[in-house]
């Protein structure tokens, strides 16, 4: 009988501690699967054609508009919550925004071309 319960107690303990190695496993797993692709700072993946920099944003952000230049008409920011904060309309290919009264968050920015089309979108963070 004491076999019995010895035994017993011994295969709960050794499922315990078998279930606590496998959860520190399949943790550590889903924190380095998290940190496979850092953020590389430059937001420009292949295809597009407007480089914004840095992201993060801190005091400023840079947008670099490509080689369609003549068809960009202006540049708008928006908040998360979608309420337009800023806007200006250059056709110049380096634009350089002041985030001094920009609140810490997510933002969204469109280049918009003469018609009001938009011709790329893209999202930013300001931390401060």
């Amino acid at each position: 009988m004491i076999f019995v319960f010895f035994r017993s107690f011994l295969i709960f303990t050794l499922l315990k501690r078998l279930l606590l190695i496998v959860t520190l496993l399949t943790a550590f797993q889903l924190c380095s699967f998290a940190q496979q692709k850092p953020a590389s700072g430059l937001a420009n993946p292949p295809g597009k054609s407007v480089l914004f920099y840095p992201n993060p944003a801190y005091v400023v952000i840079n947008f670099e508009l490509g080689p369609k230049t003549d068809q960009v008409r202006s540049l708008l920011i928006f908040n998360f919550m979608g309420k337009k904060v800023y806007e200006t309309k250059s056709a110049s290919p380096k634009i350089t925004v002041n985030l001094e009264n920009f609140y810490r968050g997510i933002y969204i920015f469109q280049v918009r071309d003469i018609n009001g089309n938009i011709l790329e979108s893209g999202k930013f963070q300001v931390v401060k």
